[in-house]
């Protein structure tokens, strides 16, 4: 029996695989006890009977421009109850015009130094044992290390460090939020940076990482 519903909007940059990485965790949602409804329009937001029951928004949005009646939809059922997850430029590099965007989400792409790299994600250890993290191996991956500009209203449960190399305008090692949670209003935000690429949601322990923080974030 279908116990919550969730909602995965998706499009924008054509880079990140928007379709195919969202539809490798359709059969996850499904056995979870989802029940999904798929849109390719933001219009989705601003349907406020759509909003009204779903416990879980899957967001895969990469730039693109949201219109101040979908960003109030969204917004609002964040602060009502219902979830928000997403992985990479999905969610951390969506609606690049929008200041309350950025604010509902926490933090924000900047820049990936050196394109695809190998480096490490870093569980935070005084949040080693929250359900999204806990029991997870170390987190190798090789994809394009994000650089975030975040706040502290974000709890932190892991991080990635941007070294400082010769000829780089930064003259030290940069640590920045890799996943992150969120509350806003009666909701919860999930934010993990890797994932520019399908395999990339398939390295060791990532794909568990973003299913537990689907499942934290639903309402």
């Amino acid at each position: 029996m279908t116990l919550r519903n969730a909602l995965v909007v998706r499009g924008g940059w054509e880079g990140h695989s928007p379709v195919g990485t969202t539809d490798s965790f359709l059969p996850f949602l499904e056995r979870s006890g989802f029940g999904t409804t798929v849109s390719d329009s933001l219009d989705s937001y601003a349907d406020a009977d759509l909003m009204a029951r779903t416990d879980l928004i899957v967001q895969c949005w990469t730039m693109g421009t949201i219109t101040r009646e979908q960003l109030t939809g969204l917004t609002g059922a964040v602060a009502a109850g219902t979830g928000l997850a997403g992985w990479h430029g999905g969610i951390a590099d969506s609606f690049r015009n929008s200041s309350d965007y950025l604010h509902l989400i926490g933090g924000q792409f900047a820049c990936h130094p050196r394109g695809f790299v190998d480096y490490r994600v870093d569980i935070v250890p005084e949040h080693a044992g929250h359900p999204i993290v806990a029991g997870l191996p170390e987190l190798a991956v090789h994809t394009e290390q994000y650089w975030v500009l975040a706040d502290t209203h974000n709890e932190v449960l892991a991080t990635t460090t941007v070294p400082s190399l010769p000829g780089d305008p930064w003259a030290e090692p940069v640590v920045s939020p890799a996943v992150w949670t969120r509350t806003w209003g009666s909701g919860r935000v999930f934010v993990c940076t890797v994932g520019h690429r399908l395999e990339d949601l398939d390295a060791p322990g990532i794909r568990t990482l973003v299913e537990r923080g689907m499942t934290w974030a639903a309402r």
